[in-house]
């Protein structure tokens, strides 16, 4: 990962937690497998979040997402160019986890 696109995901992270306190975020950097991409020639670069907080309790994904891309909103602009996400309430991400052991 590059400093650049650490520095990113620093960012990512330190907006989430203040924004909607996940009890677990992972976060990784795609932008390696999108060189030569239009919308990465600018440095921008593309992420994968799987993200879990109470505040997606009784909400559609559409609206979750939503509050994801809120939170990240300054970055969108020259940080990421992408980002793809996986929302969960603990209660969701616990059945998962259950069901993968």
């Amino acid at each position: 990962m590059s400093t650049a696109s650490a520095n990113t995901a620093a960012q990512i992270q330190a907006l989430l937690q203040q924004r909607l306190r996940p009890v677990h975020l992972e976060l990784r950097d795609e932008s390696a497998a999108h060189v030569g991409h239009a919308g990465a020639s600018g440095g921008a670069g593309h992420f994968r979040l799987r993200i879990v907080s109470t505040s997606f309790c009784g909400l559609a994904s559409l609206q979750r997402h939503r509050l994801v891309n809120d939170a990240l909103a300054p970055l969108f602009q020259s940080e990421v160019h992408a980002l793809a996400m996986e929302t969960f309430t603990p209660e969701e991400f616990d059945e998962i986890v259950h069901l993968t052991q």
